[in-house]
């Protein structure tokens, strides 16, 4: 009996005390690059996704360090100018990931979405890192409280960058920027914008070509369709616009 005892206060002991080592894997995991304007998210340590984003006008602007994502919120207000969640002209978007940068308890600092499309990609924030709002959407879906964030600038891959941080991780280092098919954005390429170009064509929305990538002249296309049925001109081809423009 007594044996029994003391292997199972062992047995207990080795749970009640044991911690994970330093550099432990994490199922998921979010690497922001400041020098490509990159974010790339990783679930169950394999790269799933690299979305194209928007960081501060200066490079101090942007924090840069180890976090983690302490909040999530659908629809956040706009404090600054009293601009409610879901309003249009909110420059937050429909999802706000707050982080932990710089002591700050996830209300400062954030991954977002934002009301102004054509910004992506640029330096443009004032410390935020903007996502198109589809991409913000399906990220928050995915990611969990507590998920590590990495912001750096750096010349290296995603899988170096995340090695020096502790992490081990799996997965194609390139792969094409963006989320679900269905959303058309600049930078997007393939057959379904070449059918998006000759849609927009057709109804006299000049594309400039046929060439399957959404460049400057097809988002200007799709601004000028967008605008003329009521709809956000964003020059994102979502829902929406695809309802709209009758596209499958």
């Amino acid at each position: 009996m007594k044996k029994l005892l003391v292997a199972l206060l062992f047995f207990v002991s080795c749970f009640v005390f044991y911690s994970p080592p330093a550099g432990a894997a994490s199922k998921q995991l979010i690497i922001i690059n400041k020098t490509t304007n990159q974010l790339a998210y990783y679930e169950n340590n394999k790269l799933t996704k690299i979305f194209l984003v928007a960081t501060g006008k200066k490079p101090s602007y942007t924090p840069e360090g180890k976090f983690k994502i302490v909040n999530k919120i659908v629809n956040r207000p706009y404090y600054k100018e009293n601009i409610r969640g879901g309003d249009p002209r909110n420059p937050l978007g429909n999802r706000w990931l707050g982080i932990n940068a710089r002591n700050t308890p996830g209300n400062t600092y954030a991954i977002h979405g934002n009301n102004n499309a054509s910004s992506i990609g640029k330096y443009v924030s004032a410390g935020c890192v903007r996502m198109y709002n589809e991409d913000v959407k399906w990220l928050y879906s995915k990611v969990k409280v507590g998920t590590p964030v990495i912001i750096t600038s750096s010349s290296k891959s995603f899988k170096t960058i995340a090695a020096a941080n502790g992490f081990k991780v799996t997965g194609a280092e390139t792969m094409p920027v963006g989320i679900v098919d269905t959303v058309l954005k600049k930078g997007s390429q393939g057959p379904q914008v070449v059918a998006l170009q000759k849609k927009l064509t057709s109804l006299g929305y000049s594309t400039k070509g046929t060439d399957g990538i959404f460049g400057s002249n097809t988002e200007k296309a799709v601004k000028k369709f967008q605008k003329d049925n009521n709809l956000t001109a964003d020059g994102v081809v979502g829902p929406q616009t695809r309802k709209a423009l009758n596209l499958k």
